[in-house]
């Protein structure tokens, strides 16, 4: 398998997750021209990553790659508890992570892409910010007195560690958001999480 990534964006999630798997993989390392090329539009035409080639087989969407790597992989014990309803509880948060919180980050990365009034911008930032403090408080609560978002470990985790790198990079207050901090401590001592941190980072952060 391959994966094509682009540092700091949601594909470390796939990357964690292909080291929780143990399955043989390359790491691919594009930059902003890479998302660009001829090569890669090949792969994806709306030149965004994350991007898994597995033989002939080429996917894009963090949500369906999590599932897809989850359900070759189900020794992994990755998606619930192999029931219906414990495959549903991880898509269910998986599904927030993807549909909600992510989408409220980008008005924070590139403001200017939704208004080209810089004051406006700077307003419709600091907005998005008090909604990603608000995601970040609902994600809390869900963690009290657990270590994951379901029962067990799944897709779902490192989906919400790249949220919470985020919001650590982009200064969100994480303020009384305990449960989040422990969460956040636990994936980073993770081998796989630093694994995947270090192929793409260099150094875990």
């Amino acid at each position: 398998m391959k994966l094509y990534y682009f540092p700091g964006s949601c594909a470390l999630a796939d990357h964690i997750v292909l080291e929780w798997i143990g399955a043989p993989y390359e790491a691919v390392k594009l930059d902003r021209e890479g998302l660009k090329s001829p090569e890669f539009l090949a792969l994806n035409p709306s030149g965004a990553v994350p991007v898994l080639v597995d033989g002939d087989f080429v996917l894009t969407q963090n949500v369906a790659i999590l599932g897809y790597l989850a359900e070759q992989h189900p020794k992994a014990r990755l998606y619930g508890d192999g029931t219906a309803r414990g495959r549903a509880e991880v898509m269910r948060w998986l599904g927030i992570l993807n549909s909600d919180v992510h989408p409220a980050f980008k008005p924070i990365f590139g403001p200017g892409r939704f208004h080209p009034d810089p004051a406006a911008a700077g307003i419709l930032a600091d907005t998005a910010r008090a909604r990603v403090r608000s995601y970040l408080e609902l994600l809390d609560n869900r963690l009290r007195g657990r270590d994951w978002l379901v029962d067990d470990r799944s897709i779902a985790d490192p989906s919400l560690f790249v949220m919470v790198r985020w919001a650590r990079r982009l200064s969100i207050d994480a303020g009384g958001l305990d449960n989040l901090q422990r969460f956040f401590e636990r994936m980073q001592a993770d081998a796989g999480v630093r694994a995947a941190l270090t192929a793409q980072e260099g150094v875990p952060q």
